[in-house]
């Protein structure tokens, strides 16, 4: 075990980050209005009383955006707990499937599944986790018998006070990044140097996203308005009606 100097933390980040900020334009230079329409529920938008075509397009956009960050950022934290783990314990990122950090420390072998926060999963998908868990665990043993395996789900933030699945572990936030690092308090040290350049970064986004905002907006309007409201109508057949 080596002791994780902050600095490479720095470094590393300030090398990546951009590629997190650069993929979220991407997303959102690429997005057509009708691709969102088609993905979201109109029957809610009507039942939550929205009126005008700014709010219903800023409704849309705003939760496509979310859940598309969400993942972004997410294979950000996931390398960047790599790039953590292998200054500490010479971990690397694993070939096997499902299973995302591979590293060993006093004779046990660690395999983990990293996810963004807690709540990642339904029922199947934690099912998939755990049999994939199970076929790492016979590879690796295939070639040492008495290889002794911990799985671990890791989620880069949250609280989960009962760890301890049975089968595998789950870690989240604090007690994720102690156990892929040593330090107790990487958790905090970390988000400092997640704000390089945020600013600029932000207002590149901000000016993009308000022209898209206004670009949909005329779009919505001259698609499903009439006399300037919404006809409702037309977009849930837009939206749901059978191919004819």
């Amino acid at each position: 075990m080596q002791k994780l100097k902050i600095n490479d933390v720095v470094k590393y980040v300030e090398l990546n980050i951009g590629t997190f900020h650069s993929k979220r334009l991407q997303n959102l230079e690429k997005l057509k209005l009708t691709k969102i329409l088609k993905r979201k529920n109109p029957y809610l938008f009507k039942a939550k009383n929205i009126l005008t075509a700014h709010d219903l397009v800023k409704t849309l956009l705003d939760a496509h955006l979310s859940s598309q960050e969400e993942t972004i950022f997410g294979d950000f934290l996931e390398g960047l707990a790599i790039f953590i783990n292998s200054k500490v314990f010479n971990g690397r990122k694993s070939s096997t499937e499902g299973i995302d950090l591979e590293y060993d420390e006093n004779r046990i072998r660690y395999i983990i599944s990293i996810k963004s926060g807690p709540n990642w999963g339904n029922s199947s998908q934690i099912k998939k986790m755990r049999d994939n868990f199970k076929k790492a665990k016979r590879v690796l043993r295939t070639s040492n018998s008495k290889l002794q395996i911990i799985a671990v789900n890791g989620c880069c933030y949250g609280i989960d006070n009962k760890p301890d699945k049975g089968d595998y572990f789950k870690y989240c936030g604090q007690q994720f990044w102690e156990l892929i690092s040593g330090n107790d308090n990487l958790y905090i040290e970390i988000i400092e140097p997640l704000g390089h350049k945020a600013k600029d970064k932000t207002e590149e986004f901000v000016k993009s996203y308000s022209q898209i905002i206004n670009k949909f907006t005329q779009e919505f309007s001259e698609d499903f308005c009439d006399d300037g409201i919404i006809n409702w109508e037309k977009l849930v057949a837009f939206n749901s009606s059978k191919k004819k």
